[in-house]
């Protein structure tokens, strides 16, 4: 697709004509392409892609068209719905199908299902605030945020929606995933979203200029094509990400295959824990009821250790009393430790012999009130690091990020659960440990739906009391298993 610029003018002409719920529509389709942006409105969006060369007027187009302001198009691009429709048949797409097709079932919902399927999703994304304004696609992109929703990863989707009686939508996912089979892509941005919240290098283009004729004619000669009928709706396109494209894995190969800390303050699962993970290859060391202080110290002695530099991975499973931004010790102290800080200790600039290998977390953490925890959060040995804003941290030198290939998967349940004379294992390190031994070949962020959908069963069949809150964050940048 040639790259006609687009001026501040005609950006700004877009933007006043817009509706805030096309404004949230067009944020929401560009999700891909600014995958390492933070746009506040769609003005600064538009202008930052196009400063990029990422948007040209046949791009502009397209978001038109999809956000179905045809008045704009003839009004400002000077084309109309068929030229657009031809074009959109023989060039990439800048907006992916799959975006495409969450706009389309979004279009479908009224306000009662999109509250049900918001409820059905509380077992994954717990209890946030704000639930009643937010829309079909806020929670979308919620979802694409732990890893439960992707472009190729819509089971979840496809079940809540079949649980609320849409059997439609359900079947116009089912219809876009057998028209992905074996087909070829013509979406333009390749580049998925696995990285989400990091800031990594951002490619180079050119934005190439054309004297002589007006934007506007320009573009209009560059949609001139014979005005045939396109198949616009998803479930006929038949586009697909490539099926071709060779999948890079992460190298598991060494013996050991890395260290796994265990480090277990309530007593029960530290045993079954061992011997999966010495099953799978990795040199465990468990650590039974340290204090807060102690744990901070571990985990400092062990990103320190110079065989990470021989090994293709390293593991910690950790659990223990405290919320889903911190935890404490067998001691209980009322400080408290970070999970970002626990992360942060390995990551790429910390622990530099890990950079560019996966580093898993698997934490099993049992809620006690806020009140009991305060804002503090001990630090032993080390930085302070609480905040992860990709905006103030850089790439090293090998150009991998300090963030990337992480694996972050987070369970929490309620403390009465281990505070009973006959308190049990968890019910999720319980599941992950059989699914780990058994199905060791599959590629772990698959295994972890599955997980979920094993914990959601769970919580299907107990009290509230009883239920637990599973949620997977990760950076990962190539496909992982963990048994070649």
């Amino acid at each position: 697709m040639a790259l006609y610029p687009v001026s501040a003018e005609i950006i700004h002409q877009v933007e006043e004509s817009l509706d805030d719920e096309e404004k949230e529509t067009m944020l929401f389709l560009c999700r891909d392409v600014a995958e390492n942006l933070a746009p506040p409105n769609v003005r600064e969006l538009l202008g930052t892609l196009s400063e990029r060369g990422q948007l040209s007027l046949a791009t502009l187009a397209e978001l038109l068209y999809r956000v179905r302001r045809f008045d704009l198009l003839k009004k400002i691009l000077k084309t109309d719905k068929a030229a657009v429709e031809a074009h959109l048949r023989r060039n990439p797409h800048l907006v992916s199908d799959y975006r495409v097709l969450m706009m389309e079932i979004g279009e479908n919902l009224d306000k009662s299902d999109v509250s049900s399927l918001i409820f059905l999703m509380r077992d994954y994304t717990g209890r946030g605030k704000g639930a009643k304004d937010k829309s079909f696609l806020d929670l979308v992109i919620e979802l694409e945020k732990l890893n439960l929703v992707a472009a190729d990863q819509l089971n979840l989707l496809e079940k809540s929606l079949k649980s609320i009686h849409r059997i439609d939508l359900k079947t116009k996912i089912q219809k876009y995933a057998q028209s992905g089979q074996g087909a070829g892509s013509n979406y333009v941005n390749s580049l998925q979203a696995s990285l989400p919240n990091l800031s990594i290098k951002e490619p180079s283009y050119n934005s190439r200029l054309q004297n002589g004729r007006s934007k506007e004619q320009r573009f209009a000669e560059h949609l001139h094509v014979q005005r045939k009928p396109v198949k616009t709706s998803i479930q006929e396109s038949g586009a697909f990400l490539p099926r071709h494209i060779h999948e890079e894995s992460y190298r598991m190969q060494s013996k050991p295959l890395g260290i796994c800390l265990i480090i277990d303050c309530i007593g029960n699962d530290i045993e079954y824990l061992r011997r999966t993970f010495t099953s799978l290859g990795y040199h465990v060391h468990p650590f039974l009821f340290p204090s807060a202080e102690e744990i901070i110290k571990i985990l400092h002695r062990f990103a320190g250790l110079p065989q990470h530099r021989d090994y293709d991975s390293f593991a910690c499973v950790l659990v223990s009393r405290g919320g889903s931004q911190r935890m404490m010790g067998v001691d209980q102290a009322p400080t408290g430790f970070s999970l970002d800080y626990v992360k942060s200790i390995f990551m790429g600039d910390a622990c530099s012999p890990l950079r560019g290998k996966p580093k898993l977390f698997f934490i099993q953490s049992y809620e006690v009130l806020s009140s009991q925890l305060e804002d503090n959060s001990l630090e032993v040995d080390g930085p302070a690091v609480r905040s992860l804003d990709s905006k103030t941290l850089h790439p090293g030198p090998c150009m991998v990020h300090r963030e990337a290939d992480i694996f972050w998967s987070l369970c929490t349940a309620d403390v009465s659960q281990v505070e009973q004379p006959t308190s049990s294992s968890s019910v999720y390190l319980q599941n992950l440990s059989q699914q780990l031994e058994q199905e060791r070949k599959r590629p772990l962020v698959d295994l972890h739906v599955e997980l979920m959908d094993k914990v959601y069963a769970w919580n299907s069949r107990v009290s509230s009391k009883e239920k637990y809150y599973l949620s997977l964050q990760h950076t990962l940048r190539k496909k992982l298993v963990l048994s070649t």
